[in-house]
C-alpha cells in the first residue's frame, strides 16, 4: 500500500504540479487550498505525512495547519514550503515540531529527497495517532488493555516465559509480538507455530526438526521451530491443543533447554524466550485431565489475560478506523483509498454488535464494508456483520445478480446471491479472495455458485 500524503497550497497550479510529482514517485495524494479543509481532511486518519504552504490567502496559515496537526498526531511529519522572504517562519516551523522545509524553488530531487527521509524516520508500525495506536498494530484507549500494555513492556526485558489467555481473535500473537520487540532479543527471529493446525504426527518434526534418512520422505535435514527461534522468542499458539505425548516431550526442552532432533544422534543447545497463548481456560484443562499440570506451571511463569472486544467497545471506533486505513488499497486492480470514512450510523451499528469473533470479525466486516461502499464513506448498509444485518439496511435494490444494495421484500437467498456475485466482479473472480471477504470457506462458494448456476441466474 502507497503512503498517503496531504498536500496544501492555495496556488492551484503549484498543488496541480507538486501532486503529480508525488503521484509519480508511487504516493497516494489528497489536496487541499486552505487550513480549514486540510485540517477536516487531516481527521479523517488516512494521511501519513503534510506537505504544507507557509503562507498562503493568510499570513502564516502553514504555521496554524502544523501546530492543529501536531496537536492531532505528534509522530506524523510535516513538510513546509517556504520562499526565501519568510524563512524565519521557516524556522519557527521546526521549532514546533516541523520535520524540515522545502525553499522555492525547488527541484523534484529535492522533493523526493525530503519525502523519503520523512518515510524512513518513522519506526516500522508505528503509532501515528497517540494514545490509540501502539507499535504492531494494537489499537486501544482502553484502560484495562493499556495497562496490561504497561506490564508487558516491564517484563519483555526479561526472559520470563508467557502465558497469554483469551478468546479467538482478541490479538494474542499481537501481544506476544509486541513483547519480543521489547526484548533484549528483539534483533533476532521471532518464530511462531500454531499447534492446532498441525497433525500431531506432523507438529513433532516441526517443533524439533529431523535428520536426513530419519524417516521415509525425510530427503533433507530440516531445523524444528525451536532450533530456527535460537537466541529469539518462539510462540507456541494455542497450546492447548497439543498431545498429552508431545507435552510430555516440550515439557522435557523447556527443563533441559536442549532439543532432541528425530534421528539426531546429540541434543541440541538452545537459548529461548517461549510465549505461549491459548483460547481455554489451561487451569481447567488440567482440573479435566486434557493438560499436563507440571507443564501447566513451567508455563504459566507470567499469566496475562487479553479481554474480549464486548468488554472494550470503546475501541471499536478507533480499531474500525485503523482497519479502513489498513485495507483501503487492495491489491492493485482493487484501489478504494476514496473511501476514507465511516458514518456515525455504521460506527453505532459497529458499537452495537457483540463481536464473538472478536477483533478478528471487526477486521472482516471492515474488509467487506470497504469493497461495497460506493462512495468515501462507509454506511449502515455497507456493514455485513451477521445473517441478521439485512435488517440493518434500508435502499433502493435492484434484483438483478449484482445488486449493491438491499431493500424489503428481497429474500435472504437473494441478498445472499447479491452479496456473492458483487465480491466476485469486486476482486475480479478471484474466488479465495471473495471467501475471504465474505468470510466463508472457499467449498462453501463453490457450493453456492453451482446453486446459482443450476438455478439459472449465473
Amino acid at each position: 500500500m502507497s503512503h498517503m500524503i496531504l498536500l496544501v497550497d492555495d496556488d492551484k497550479e503549484m498543488r496541480y504540479a507538486l501532486s503529480e510529482t508525488l503521484k509519480r514517485c508511487g504516493y497516494s495524494v489528497d489536496t487541499a487550498s486552505e487550513g480549514r479543509e486540510a485540517i477536516d481532511k487531516f481527521s479523517s486518519g488516512k494521511f501519513e505525512m503534510v506537505i504544507t504552504d507557509i503562507r498562503m490567502t493568510y499570513s502564516s496559515e502553514g504555521i496554524q495547519i502544523l501546530k492543529e496537526i501536531k496537536k492531532q498526531s505528534q509522530n506524523t511529519p510535516v513538510v513546509i514550503i517556504t520562499a526565501y522572504g519568510t524563512i524565519d517562519n521557516a524556522v519557527e516551523a521546526m521549532k514546533l515540531g516541523a520535520f524540515d522545509y522545502l525553499i522555492k524553488p525547488f527541484s523534484i530531487d529535492a522533493l523526493e529527497e525530503v519525502v523519503k527521509r520523512a518515510f524512513d524516520s518513522l519506526p516500522d508500525n508505528s503509532s501515528i495517532f497517540p494514545e490509540k495506536q501502539h507499535k504492531q498494530g494494537i489499537v486501544t484507549e482502553n484502560p484495562k488493555v493499556l495497562r496490561l500494555l504497561k506490564i508487558a513492556e516491564g517484563i519483555a526485558l526479561s526472559d520470563v516465559t508467557v502465558l497469554i489467555e483469551g478468546e479467538s481473535g482478541t490479538g494474542k500473537e499481537m501481544l506476544a509480538k509486541f513483547i519480543h520487540n521489547r526484548s533484549r532479543r528483539a534483533s533476532n527471529s521471532f518464530v511462531a507455530i500454531n499447534c492446532a493446525a498441525i497433525p500431531d504426527g506432523l507438529l513433532e518434526s516441526e517443533l524439533f526438526g529431523y535428520e536426513r534418512g530419519s524417516f521415509t520422505g525425510a530427503i533433507n535435514k530440516r531445523n524444528g521451530k525451536f532450533i530456527q527461534a535460537h537466541n529469539g522468542t518462539l510462540l507456541l499458539d494455542e497450546v492447548s491443543e497439543m498431545s498429552l505425548p508431545l507435552q510430555a516431550k516440550l515439557l522435557r526442552v523447556l527443563q533441559e533447554r536442549q532439543v532432541d532432533t528425530i534421528g539426531g544422534k546429540d541434543p541440541v543447545d538452545i537459548n529461548i524466550r517461549v510465549i505461549a497463548t491459548t483460547n481455554k481456560s489451561l487451569k481447567r484443562e488440567v482440573e479435566e485431565g486434557r493438560f499436563r499440570a507440571d507443564l501447566y506451571y513451567r508455563l504459566n511463569v507470567f499469566p496475562v489475560t487479553l479481554p474480549p472486544l464486548r468488554e472494550r467497545a470503546g475501541d471499536v471506533p478507533h480499531l474500525a478506523e485503523f482497519f479502513l486505513k489498513k485495507h483501503r488499497n487492495i491489491g492493485v486492480n482493487m484501489d478504494r483509498s476514496s473511501v476514507c470514512r465511516i458514518s456515525q450510523d455504521a460506527i453505532s451499528i459497529l458499537q452495537d454488535h457483540e463481536w464473538r469473533g472478536n477483533i478478528r470479525e471487526l477486521e472482516n466486516a471492515i474488509e467487506r464494508a470497504i469493497l461495497l461502499a460506493e462512495g468515501d464513506t462507509i454506511m449502515p448498509e455497507h456493514i455485513m456483520i451477521d445473517e441478521k444485518s439485512p435488517e440493518n439496511v434500508n435502499a433502493n435494490v435492484n434484483t438483478k445478480e449484482n445488486i449493491s444494495v438491499i431493500s424489503a421484500g428481497l429474500s435472504v437467498h437473494q441478498m445472499e446471491r447479491s452479496l456473492i456475485m458483487k465480491t466476485l466482479g469486486e476482486v475480479k473472480g478471484n474466488r479465495t479472495m471473495a471467501a475471504k471477504l465474505l468470510g466463508i470457506g472457499v467449498r462453501t462458494l463453490r457450493n453456492k455458485l453451482k446453486e446459482y448456476r443450476e438455478e439459472g441466474v449465473v
